[in-house]
Protein backbone atom coordinates (compact mmCIF):
# COMPACT_ATOMS: atom_id res chain seq x y z
CA UNK A 1 0.00 0.00 0.00
CA UNK A 2 1.25 3.57 -0.63
CA UNK A 3 -1.44 5.87 -0.35
CA UNK A 4 -0.39 9.76 1.04
CA UNK A 5 -2.87 12.22 1.92
CA UNK A 6 -1.54 15.66 2.97
CA UNK A 7 -3.94 18.14 5.24
CA UNK A 8 -3.92 21.28 5.60
CA UNK A 9 -0.04 21.16 5.43
CA UNK A 10 2.28 24.21 5.65
CA UNK A 11 6.03 24.68 5.97
CA UNK A 12 7.54 28.00 7.23
CA UNK A 13 11.16 28.80 7.54
CA UNK A 14 11.59 31.40 10.11
CA UNK A 15 8.37 34.13 9.16
CA UNK A 16 8.47 33.10 5.21
CA UNK A 17 5.83 30.43 4.61
CA UNK A 18 7.15 28.46 1.83
CA UNK A 19 3.88 25.67 1.58
CA UNK A 20 1.01 27.43 1.98
CA UNK A 21 -2.09 25.60 3.65
CA UNK A 22 -2.38 23.06 1.04
CA UNK A 23 -4.59 19.23 0.72
CA UNK A 24 -3.34 16.77 -1.90
CA UNK A 25 -4.28 12.75 -2.07
CA UNK A 26 -2.23 10.64 -3.40
CA UNK A 27 -3.58 6.67 -4.08
CA UNK A 28 -1.86 4.09 -3.98
CA UNK A 29 0.01 2.77 -7.19
CA UNK A 30 -0.08 6.35 -8.47
CA UNK A 31 2.89 8.07 -10.76
CA UNK A 32 2.35 11.59 -9.32
CA UNK A 33 4.51 14.19 -10.42
CA UNK A 34 5.05 18.00 -8.73
CA UNK A 35 6.43 20.15 -11.38
CA UNK A 36 6.54 24.46 -11.12
CA UNK A 37 10.10 26.92 -11.51
CA UNK A 38 12.27 26.91 -9.09
CA UNK A 39 11.44 28.25 -5.71
CA UNK A 40 7.81 27.01 -5.84
CA UNK A 41 8.46 24.64 -3.02
CA UNK A 42 8.34 21.76 -4.86
CA UNK A 43 10.97 19.99 -2.97
CA UNK A 44 10.22 21.03 0.30
CA UNK A 45 6.51 19.25 -0.18
CA UNK A 46 8.67 16.21 -1.02
CA UNK A 47 10.72 16.32 2.14
CA UNK A 48 7.94 17.05 4.05
CA UNK A 49 6.31 14.06 3.08
CA UNK A 50 9.71 11.77 3.68
CA UNK A 51 10.09 13.31 6.92
CA UNK A 52 13.40 14.95 6.03
CA UNK A 53 11.58 17.97 7.17
CA UNK A 54 9.11 19.19 10.07
CA UNK A 55 6.00 20.49 8.78
CA UNK A 56 4.61 23.69 10.76
CA UNK A 57 0.76 22.50 10.97
CA UNK A 58 -1.00 19.80 8.99
CA UNK A 59 -1.72 15.98 8.82
CA UNK A 60 0.21 13.86 6.83
CA UNK A 61 -1.44 10.35 6.58
CA UNK A 62 0.29 7.35 4.84
CA UNK A 63 -1.51 4.20 4.04
CA UNK A 64 -4.29 5.85 6.53
CA UNK A 65 -2.08 6.05 9.50
CA UNK A 66 -1.10 9.73 10.68
CA UNK A 67 2.82 9.76 9.84
CA UNK A 68 2.70 14.02 10.55
CA UNK A 69 5.89 13.27 13.39
CA UNK A 70 6.77 9.88 12.17
CA UNK A 71 11.00 9.29 12.00
CA UNK A 72 11.94 9.23 8.35
CA UNK A 73 13.44 5.59 8.81
CA UNK A 74 9.94 4.32 9.93
CA UNK A 75 7.61 6.09 7.07
CA UNK A 76 8.28 3.04 4.73
CA UNK A 77 9.21 5.69 1.80
CA UNK A 78 12.74 5.50 -0.10
CA UNK A 79 14.06 8.87 -1.48
CA UNK A 80 15.68 9.03 -4.64
CA UNK A 81 18.33 11.98 -4.68
CA UNK A 82 19.26 14.08 -7.44
CA UNK A 83 22.87 13.65 -6.36
CA UNK A 84 23.42 9.65 -6.71
CA UNK A 85 25.30 9.56 -2.96
CA UNK A 86 26.85 6.17 -3.72
CA UNK A 87 29.48 4.74 -1.78
CA UNK A 88 32.88 5.13 -3.94
CA UNK A 89 34.55 2.36 -2.09
CA UNK A 90 31.37 -0.37 -2.39
CA UNK A 91 30.91 -2.48 -5.05
CA UNK A 92 27.60 -1.76 -6.97
CA UNK A 93 26.38 -4.92 -5.30
CA UNK A 94 27.53 -3.36 -1.62
CA UNK A 95 26.08 -0.24 -2.31
CA UNK A 96 22.55 -1.77 -3.47
CA UNK A 97 22.90 -4.29 -0.52
CA UNK A 98 23.37 -1.28 2.24
CA UNK A 99 20.13 -0.40 3.83
CA UNK A 100 18.88 -3.78 4.44
CA UNK A 101 22.89 -5.03 6.07
CA UNK A 102 21.77 -1.62 8.21
CA UNK A 103 18.57 -3.20 8.88
CA UNK A 104 20.12 -6.33 10.09
CA UNK A 105 18.67 -8.99 6.90
CA UNK A 106 19.98 -12.81 6.79
CA UNK A 107 22.94 -12.77 4.02
CA UNK A 108 21.12 -15.24 1.68
CA UNK A 109 17.40 -13.07 1.66
CA UNK A 110 20.11 -10.20 1.23
CA UNK A 111 21.51 -11.34 -1.50
CA UNK A 112 18.43 -12.78 -3.58
CA UNK A 113 16.91 -9.45 -3.09
CA UNK A 114 20.35 -7.41 -4.62
CA UNK A 115 20.02 -10.23 -7.77
CA UNK A 116 16.32 -9.26 -8.22
CA UNK A 117 16.75 -5.40 -8.42
CA UNK A 118 19.83 -5.65 -10.41
CA UNK A 119 17.94 -7.67 -12.66
CA UNK A 120 14.98 -5.11 -12.75
CA UNK A 121 17.46 -2.58 -13.61
CA UNK A 122 19.82 -4.50 -16.13
CA UNK A 123 22.27 -3.97 -13.24
CA UNK A 124 23.33 -7.79 -13.55
CA UNK A 125 26.57 -7.59 -14.90
CA UNK A 126 28.00 -4.29 -13.33
CA UNK A 127 27.57 -6.05 -9.40
CA UNK A 128 31.55 -6.18 -8.79
CA UNK A 129 32.33 -2.26 -10.40
CA UNK A 130 32.60 0.45 -7.73
CA UNK A 131 30.79 3.71 -9.09
CA UNK A 132 33.36 5.43 -10.36
CA UNK A 133 33.40 2.78 -13.25
CA UNK A 134 29.85 3.14 -14.48
CA UNK A 135 27.89 6.20 -16.53
CA UNK A 136 25.98 8.50 -14.72
CA UNK A 137 22.79 6.68 -16.40
CA UNK A 138 24.36 3.56 -14.03
CA UNK A 139 25.04 5.19 -11.22
CA UNK A 140 21.03 6.48 -11.39
CA UNK A 141 20.19 2.67 -11.67
CA UNK A 142 21.88 1.87 -8.75
CA UNK A 143 20.81 4.52 -6.28
CA UNK A 144 16.88 3.23 -7.28
CA UNK A 145 17.86 -0.29 -7.14
CA UNK A 146 19.26 0.61 -3.22
CA UNK A 147 15.35 2.05 -3.15
CA UNK A 148 14.23 -1.20 -4.88
CA UNK A 149 15.44 -3.73 -2.25
CA UNK A 150 14.06 -1.51 0.78
CA UNK A 151 10.02 -2.76 -0.89
CA UNK A 152 9.01 0.69 0.27
CA UNK A 153 5.38 2.38 0.67
CA UNK A 154 6.05 4.43 -1.87
CA UNK A 155 9.75 5.94 -4.12
CA UNK A 156 10.51 9.62 -3.74
CA UNK A 157 12.55 11.08 -6.43
CA UNK A 158 14.04 14.64 -6.29
CA UNK A 159 15.36 15.62 -9.75
CA UNK A 160 17.10 12.32 -10.22
CA UNK A 161 18.04 13.27 -14.06
CA UNK A 162 18.91 16.55 -13.94
CA UNK A 163 22.81 15.76 -13.46
CA UNK A 164 22.54 13.37 -16.80
CA UNK A 165 23.13 15.11 -20.40
CA UNK A 166 19.78 15.60 -22.67
CA UNK A 167 19.88 11.29 -24.39
CA UNK A 168 20.59 9.92 -21.37
CA UNK A 169 17.56 11.92 -19.82
CA UNK A 170 15.09 10.36 -22.10
CA UNK A 171 16.24 7.03 -21.51
CA UNK A 172 16.18 7.24 -17.96
CA UNK A 173 12.44 8.75 -18.38
CA UNK A 174 11.30 5.79 -20.30
CA UNK A 175 13.59 3.47 -17.92
CA UNK A 176 11.63 4.97 -15.04
CA UNK A 177 8.19 5.02 -16.67
CA UNK A 178 8.95 1.03 -17.10
CA UNK A 179 10.32 0.26 -13.74
CA UNK A 180 6.86 1.82 -12.37
CA UNK A 181 4.78 -0.26 -14.65
CA UNK A 182 6.52 -3.41 -13.51
CA UNK A 183 6.39 -2.80 -9.21
CA UNK A 184 2.81 -0.91 -9.32
CA UNK A 185 4.13 0.91 -5.95
CA UNK A 186 3.05 4.53 -5.64
CA UNK A 187 6.15 7.29 -6.82
CA UNK A 188 6.36 11.11 -6.56
CA UNK A 189 8.58 12.49 -8.85
CA UNK A 190 9.66 16.59 -8.40
CA UNK A 191 10.93 18.14 -11.75
CA UNK A 192 10.65 21.68 -13.43
CA UNK A 193 11.21 20.03 -16.63
CA UNK A 194 7.25 20.43 -17.77
CA UNK A 195 8.34 17.72 -20.13
CA UNK A 196 9.31 14.89 -17.96
CA UNK A 197 6.39 15.74 -16.27
CA UNK A 198 4.14 15.68 -19.12
CA UNK A 199 5.23 11.84 -20.20
CA UNK A 200 5.79 9.69 -17.24
CA UNK A 201 2.79 11.00 -14.89
CA UNK A 202 -0.62 9.49 -14.30
CA UNK A 203 -1.13 12.95 -12.17
CA UNK A 204 0.24 16.26 -11.71
CA UNK A 205 0.59 18.76 -9.26
CA UNK A 206 1.19 22.27 -10.48
CA UNK A 207 2.91 24.43 -7.97
CA UNK A 208 3.99 28.15 -8.04
CA UNK A 209 5.10 30.03 -4.76
CA UNK A 210 4.31 27.49 -2.38
CA UNK A 211 0.65 26.68 -3.75
CA UNK A 212 -0.77 24.09 -5.77
CA UNK A 213 -2.08 25.63 -9.02
CA UNK A 214 -3.73 22.30 -10.35
CA UNK A 215 -3.73 18.80 -9.81
CA UNK A 216 -4.75 16.83 -13.10
CA UNK A 217 -3.77 14.37 -15.59
CA UNK A 218 -1.27 15.86 -18.44
CA UNK A 219 -3.68 15.96 -20.83
CA UNK A 220 -6.34 17.59 -18.42
CA UNK A 221 -3.76 20.05 -17.71
CA UNK A 222 -2.94 20.61 -21.53
CA UNK A 223 -6.60 20.81 -22.65
CA UNK A 224 -8.27 22.84 -19.49
CA UNK A 225 -5.65 25.14 -17.63
CA UNK A 226 -7.45 26.82 -14.92
CA UNK A 227 -5.26 29.85 -15.01
CA UNK A 228 -2.91 31.41 -17.39
CA UNK A 229 0.13 30.50 -15.03
CA UNK A 230 -0.80 26.40 -15.70
CA UNK A 231 -1.62 27.06 -19.23
CA UNK A 232 2.31 28.99 -19.86
CA UNK A 233 3.79 26.20 -18.08
CA UNK A 234 2.26 23.18 -19.14
CA UNK A 235 3.21 22.72 -22.92
CA UNK A 236 6.06 23.09 -25.71
CA UNK A 237 6.74 25.48 -26.66
CA UNK A 238 4.61 27.71 -24.65
CA UNK A 239 1.43 29.22 -25.12
CA UNK A 240 0.94 32.48 -26.51
CA UNK A 241 -1.13 34.87 -24.66
CA UNK A 242 -2.50 37.92 -26.55
CA UNK A 243 -4.44 40.93 -25.23
CA UNK A 244 -8.26 40.35 -25.72
CA UNK A 245 -8.32 43.86 -27.07
CA UNK A 246 -6.01 43.11 -29.99
CA UNK A 247 -7.67 39.48 -30.71
CA UNK A 248 -10.69 41.02 -30.80
CA UNK A 249 -12.58 38.62 -27.92
CA UNK A 250 -15.16 40.78 -25.92
CA UNK A 251 -15.27 39.47 -22.96
CA UNK A 252 -11.52 38.13 -22.62
CA UNK A 253 -9.09 40.02 -20.90
CA UNK A 254 -6.95 37.93 -22.55
CA UNK A 255 -6.90 34.65 -24.83
CA UNK A 256 -4.33 31.99 -25.21
CA UNK A 257 -3.61 29.79 -28.16
CA UNK A 258 -0.98 26.73 -28.50
CA UNK A 259 1.65 27.07 -30.84
CA UNK A 260 0.14 23.65 -32.24
CA UNK A 261 -3.09 25.13 -32.88
CA UNK A 262 -2.48 28.05 -35.13
CA UNK A 263 -2.94 27.40 -38.68
CA UNK A 264 -0.18 28.62 -41.05
CA UNK A 265 -0.52 29.73 -44.56
CA UNK A 266 1.24 32.18 -47.16
CA UNK A 267 -1.87 33.32 -48.79
CA UNK A 268 -4.51 34.58 -46.15
CA UNK A 269 -5.31 34.70 -42.65
CA UNK A 270 -6.94 36.28 -39.53
CA UNK A 271 -3.49 37.44 -38.36
CA UNK A 272 -0.21 38.63 -40.63
CA UNK A 273 3.52 38.75 -39.83
CA UNK A 274 7.04 38.52 -40.59
CA UNK A 275 8.85 35.39 -39.51
CA UNK A 276 12.14 36.44 -37.42
CA UNK A 277 13.37 32.97 -36.70
CA UNK A 278 12.41 29.47 -38.59
CA UNK A 279 13.44 26.89 -35.94
CA UNK A 280 13.61 23.30 -37.97
CA UNK A 281 13.85 20.54 -36.17
CA UNK A 282 12.89 17.77 -38.93
CA UNK A 283 9.81 16.39 -38.38
CA UNK A 284 8.50 19.80 -36.70
CA UNK A 285 9.43 23.35 -37.56
CA UNK A 286 8.38 26.26 -34.98
CA UNK A 287 8.14 29.84 -36.40
CA UNK A 288 8.11 33.19 -34.65
CA UNK A 289 6.48 35.74 -36.13
CA UNK A 290 5.92 39.38 -35.46
CA UNK A 291 2.54 39.82 -35.75
CA UNK A 292 0.83 43.35 -37.12
CA UNK A 293 -0.65 44.74 -34.12
CA UNK A 294 -0.18 41.85 -31.64
CA UNK A 295 3.36 41.21 -30.99
CA UNK A 296 5.70 38.00 -31.60
CA UNK A 297 3.72 34.31 -31.90
CA UNK A 298 5.21 30.95 -31.92
CA UNK A 299 3.65 28.78 -34.66
CA UNK A 300 4.52 25.22 -35.19
CA UNK A 301 3.94 23.40 -38.78
CA UNK A 302 5.63 20.41 -40.18
CA UNK A 303 9.14 19.84 -41.41
CA UNK A 304 8.19 20.69 -44.84
CA UNK A 305 6.95 23.89 -44.22
CA UNK A 306 9.63 25.80 -45.74
CA UNK A 307 9.89 29.82 -44.85
CA UNK A 308 12.81 31.87 -43.80
CA UNK A 309 13.82 35.24 -41.92
CA UNK A 310 11.68 38.20 -43.28
CA UNK A 311 9.09 36.52 -45.04
CA UNK A 312 4.94 36.81 -44.37
CA UNK A 313 3.14 34.49 -43.38
CA UNK A 314 -0.67 34.28 -41.94
CA UNK A 315 -1.50 32.57 -39.37
CA UNK A 316 -5.43 31.57 -38.04
CA UNK A 317 -6.26 30.15 -34.71
CA UNK A 318 -8.34 27.24 -34.37
CA UNK A 319 -11.22 28.49 -32.68
CA UNK A 320 -12.24 25.72 -30.55
CA UNK A 321 -8.78 25.82 -29.50
CA UNK A 322 -8.64 29.39 -27.90
CA UNK A 323 -8.37 29.52 -24.56
CA UNK A 324 -9.97 32.40 -23.15
CA UNK A 325 -8.78 33.90 -19.52
CA UNK A 326 -10.30 36.56 -17.08
CA UNK A 327 -8.82 39.91 -15.79
CA UNK A 328 -7.23 37.57 -12.55
CA UNK A 329 -5.67 35.44 -15.22
CA UNK A 330 -8.21 32.74 -14.52
CA UNK A 331 -9.76 30.51 -17.34
CA UNK A 332 -13.29 31.68 -18.35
Amino acid sequence: MGQIILQDVTKQFGTVEVIKPLDLDIQDGEFVVFVGPSGCGKSTLLRLIAGLEDVTSGTILIDGQDATLTPPAKRRLAMVFQSYALYPHMSVAKNIAFPLRMAGLPRAEIDKKVKAAAATLNLTDYLDRRPGQLSGGQRQRVAIGRAIVREPAAFLFDEPLSNLDAALRVNMRLEISELHNQLQTTMIYVTHDQVEAMTMADKIVVLSAGRIEQVGSPLELYRAPKNTFVAGFIGSPKMNFIDGRDAQEAGAAQIGIRPEHLRLSMEEGKWSGLVTVSEHLGSDTFLHVNVDGVGTLTARSDGEFGVRHGDRVHLTPIEERIHRFDADGKAI
